[in-house]
């Protein structure tokens, strides 16, 4: 698969601190790529290089294998996590403003259906739920019809259901063949929509692939969880505090059950579970994914 934007060494400096420190990574044409990182990882500044906001102090980025050009702002969208709207205007009117901003915008109806904004499309854009204004900003960022989509933690927020419904919106937007470059602090948000993830912390990529593949790579096994027991120590397996609870990754939990009672060790209150993208970025990072980063 061609890659839509390719990164080569991508450097950024601010005030002597290496907020991107020779990134280079490729996204590939059509696919959902997620960018995740804690606190400081240079993951905004990363998503600002290639929105064309900020300039690199040094390497490439290449947009289908050549540096963008003069056109490269009006192929690209961005639903940024913080937008203001026009007081006093219904949604349709918000759209039709907004339209007039592109020499060739996308039929209204077209992304009315697309966003699912039907049934509030006449009501007053500040009457909204949260869930019902990110997808009007959805909408807003799809208007010029652009190759690429920026979606910048866009369901901060929000709360399930709606999360949920975003994620559907999402979806129909990558079938229409819209390449989706997104950036969340929600693991399972990154887990459902994403063909491919980067994890990033202190400018440089630490992990790249799909999240199976990742998965796959830094975990033999199930996850297990039992209340603390000086017992677990004699398992030789890998073990990690999580709160009251230990934590081990078993490769084989019909071999590991007839140990534990064998150790006298309590069963009461046990866990086990497939590993998720969380523990992942916990592994990789030991940090825990927060807003802002």
């Amino acid at each position: 698969m061609s890659a839509i934007i390719e990164v080569v060494d991508l450097v950024k400096h601010f005030a002597g601190v290496k907020a991107v420190d020779g990134l280079s990574f490729a996204i590939p044409d059509g696919s959902c790529f997620g960018l995740l990182g804690p606190n400081g990882a240079g993951k905004t500044t990363t998503i600002e290089l290639l929105e064309g906001v900020l300039t690199p102090d040094s390497g490439r980025i290449l947009f289908h294998g050549a540096p963008p050009g003069p056109d490269y702002r009006s192929r690209i969208g961005i639903q940024f996590q913080h937008t203001a709207l026009q007081d006093f205007l219904t949604v349709r009117d918000t759209l039709r403003l907004f339209s007039r901003l592109y020499p060739k915008p996308l039929p209204l109806e077209l992304l009315i259906n697309l966003c699912a904004l039907e049934d509030f499309v006449d009501r007053d854009s500040r009457r909204l739920s949260g869930g019902q204004r990110q997808r009007l900003l959805l909408a807003l960022a799809l208007l010029g019809d652009p190759e690429l989509l920026f979606l910048d933690e866009p369901t901060t927020g929000l709360d399930p259901q709606a999360r949920h419904h975003f994620w559907d919106r999402v979806k129909a937007v990558k079938a229409q063949g819209k390449s989706i470059v997104l950036t969340t602090h929600y693991m399972d948000e990154a887990q459902q929509l994403c063909d491919r993830i980067a994890i990033v912390d202190r400018g440089r990529l630490l992990s790249l692939d799909t999240p199976q593949a990742l998965l796959d790579q830094h975990f033999d096994g199930v996850l297990v969880r039992l209340p603390a027991h000086p017992a677990l120590m004699q398992l030789a397996l890998p073990l990690s505090r999580q709160g009251e609870l230990m934590e081990l990754t078993c490769p084989d939990i019909a071999t590991l059950m007839p140990r534990l009672i064998e150790l006298q060790i309590p069963l009461t209150g046990m866990q086990i579970r497939s590993p998720n993208v969380e523990d992942l970025f916990l592994k990789l990072t030991g940090h825990s994914l927060r807003s802002g980063a």
